[in-house]
């Protein structure tokens, strides 16, 4: 295929070129050259303005006028045709650095991915972030699209991979040279062969996963919109859109994606009917089968739950009904909660069970009713923390295991706060466990704690 040109998220260029123009610029203005100047390359990068003799040389001023107005209109402003300080202000915030378009809009010829499993790879990680924050930022963002069609992602560690991650500097063999802290953000290529769907992040700039207000730039805001693009989606007009193109900070635990990002990638890849559930349901039908593992248990007034993917089962815990199995998506039981579930614990002080999805906490007091949610960093966790891996509440001592990675908080649920002393690892006062923790529960005074196969839970199925 031809020369593939980057979607590329970018802030504003100062330049210094001396140049002249006529009436596009209001009368009354003071603007400085390096102003006129920002604007011109603005209209050039984005609007097509094309201008032909010297720097020096006046312009005519009826296609900057035109393109000015064609801005001026993606952006809701007075369609005046004049470079006024409403327009500059636009021109100067941080953005996207591809075309507007109207709406959601598809790159020409609407180049897609065939296969609805998607692999991608971190081929060079930021130095500003751990190793598993970056990674959870990008599985969030990821997951933000799959949620919504029938796409697949999955993280792989060897050489081909469909989209290939990086965070480089400067010239780095593209052809679009990033230009230091303060400019090029990042920028992706759309879907196809060899460079296709890649995704290139300025480690100039300062990467972090923290809130609004934090230094720096949100990794999981850029990776969103970026991917986006990766999947073949251009701009949005749209001010509420993820493809909008000035760059917006996301909240992971209460984002979802908007209703016209939607439309955009459900005209590429369709709708999702997660017809991953049959697959579960056959799995599960094996019951302590070698593959199968559990994403998290949890009980619900008289009935324990099994998460996996889309997918729960359900079995009743009164003693008469004990071979009673219920099954089905998790909306059919859960009709707030449409996204996987990571983990789950049940408060019997309350009456309340605490379902986790990402950054997101759902409580949840009865089957069919409707949840509400809340963030993870309610309960202390510090930013780096995106998602938990399983959690448990003790009752005899009022305590709530969280576990996350390689470590374990502990919460206590009367004084509502971590206790003091933790993260700690969870080799070191859980030396029995030795893979990554799947999912936990207690039940009637004991607990559970499983790891790749979840044993007790399958054999209670």
């Amino acid at each position: 295929m031809g020369m593939q040109w980057p979607w590329i998220l970018s802030l504003s260029w100062l330049v210094t070129v001396d140049i002249m123009w006529s009436s596009p610029v209001p009368p009354e203005s003071r603007l400085s050259s390096e102003d006129i100047q920002h604007a011109e390359e603005y209209l050039k990068q984005f609007y097509h303005l094309t201008l032909s003799g010297s720097p020096r040389k006046k312009r005519h001023s009826a296609s900057i006028e035109e393109k000015i107005k064609e801005m001026q209109s993606f952006f809701g402003l007075a369609n005046t045709g004049l470079l006024d300080p409403q327009t500059l202000a636009i021109m100067k915030k941080a953005r996207c650095g591809v075309p507007d378009v109207e709406n959601f809009s598809l790159y020409p010829g609407q180049p897609k991915w065939k296969n609805h499993t998607i692999t991608y790879r971190i081929a060079k990680y930021t130095t500003d972030l751990k190793k598993e924050e970056v990674e959870t930022a990008f599985h969030l963002a990821f997951k933000l699209w799959s949620d919504v069609v029938p796409l697949k992602f999955v993280r792989v560690n060897h050489d081909k991979a469909d989209i290939v991650i990086t965070f480089t500097r400067k010239d780095h063999g593209d052809f679009f040279a990033f230009d230091g802290p303060t400019g090029v953000l990042a920028h992706a290529f759309e879907p196809g062969e060899g460079m296709g769907g890649d995704v290139h992040f300025d480690d100039d700039e300062l990467w972090t996963v923290g809130r609004k207000k934090s230094v720096g730039y949100n990794l999981f805001t850029v990776a969103a919109h970026e991917l986006g693009h990766s999947l073949g989606l251009s701009h949005s007009k749209d001010p509420s859109a993820l493809m909008y193109p000035k760059y917006k900070y996301l909240n992971a635990a209460t984002y979802k994606l908007p209703e016209d990002d939607t439309l955009g990638i459900q005209t590429l890849y369709g709708k999702r009917y997660r017809n991953d559930q049959n697959e579960d349901k056959l799995l599960a039908s094996k019951k302590c089968h070698s593959s199968i593992s559990f994403d998290a248990v949890a009980v619900v007034g008289d009935e324990i739950l099994f998460f996996k993917n889309s997918y729960v089962w359900l079995r009743t815990m009164w003693r008469s009904y004990w071979n009673r199995l219920r099954e089905g998506p998790i909306s059919k039981f859960l009709p707030s909660i449409i996204s996987p579930v990571d983990a789950a614990y049940h408060l019997p002080v309350k009456g309340v069970t605490y379902i986790f999805t990402g950054p997101k906490y759902w409580m949840v007091q009865q089957l069919g009713a409707k949840s509400y949610y809340g963030s993870i960093y309610e309960y202390g966790f510090p930013a780096r923390v995106r998602r938990i891996n399983a959690a448990v509440h003790i009752g005899k001592y009022g305590k709530t295991y969280f576990f996350t990675g390689d470590m374990y908080y502990r919460y206590d649920e009367y004084r509502k706060r971590m206790d003091p002393g933790f993260p700690r690892k969870i080799r070191m006062d859980w030396p029995g466990i030795t893979g990554r923790i799947d999912a936990a529960f207690e039940l009637r005074g004991g607990y559970r704690i499983g790891f790749h196969c979840f044993e007790s839970c399958s054999k209670a199925l």
